[in-house]
């Protein structure tokens, strides 16, 4: 059974991983996930479905490090969807935003955007919800010419 209280900490969770990552604290967004846990990404643009497996924090720390070669992010959470999965763990459906803005060689800049869904599977572990498999699927892309704010990204691992 899923409490009010369990959907909020969820939430919590999700939200809080968008936010570590556009930080750079891969190694902080990676201890969100169970000791175990699987990180399936896709190949964009070429395959946008879940295709490469990173199993284990240390390889989702390396796998979440490819954000670090991108000056500024941004990952909006748009909707969350949480359903029981047995005693200890839950389902959930993530839909959201993530922009990836960058600087051309032209003097131009761009932002890659994706549209994107998580399916993730979420146990309860010593009392703190963590995320047990997460597979991100790009629905579609999207790049427009952007201006932005010049500055570094705060945090990082």
């Amino acid at each position: 059974m899923i409490t009010a209280a369990d959907r909020a900490d969820i939430g919590e969770l999700v939200h809080r991983y968008a936010h570590l990552v556009d930080r750079r604290e891969v190694q902080t967004a990676a201890e969100l996930f169970t000791d175990a846990a699987v990180l399936v990404l896709p190949d964009p643009p070429g395959e946008l479905g879940p295709v490469h497996r990173h199993v284990g924090r240390v390889e989702i720390v390396r796998a979440l490090r490819s954000v670090c070669d991108i000056p500024v992010t941004l990952h909006g959470v748009l909707g969350l969807v949480v359903e029981p999965d047995g005693a200890d763990g839950a389902v959930g459906s993530v839909t959201g935003v993530a922009h990836h803005v960058t600087d051309r060689p032209d003097g131009t800049t761009t932002d890659l955007i994706w549209y994107l869904r998580y399916a993730d599977t979420y146990r309860c572990d010593d009392g703190r919800w963590r995320i047990a498999r997460r597979a991100l699927q790009i629905d579609w892309i999207e790049t427009r010419p952007v201006r932005h704010r010049r500055g570094p990204v705060r945090g990082g691992s």
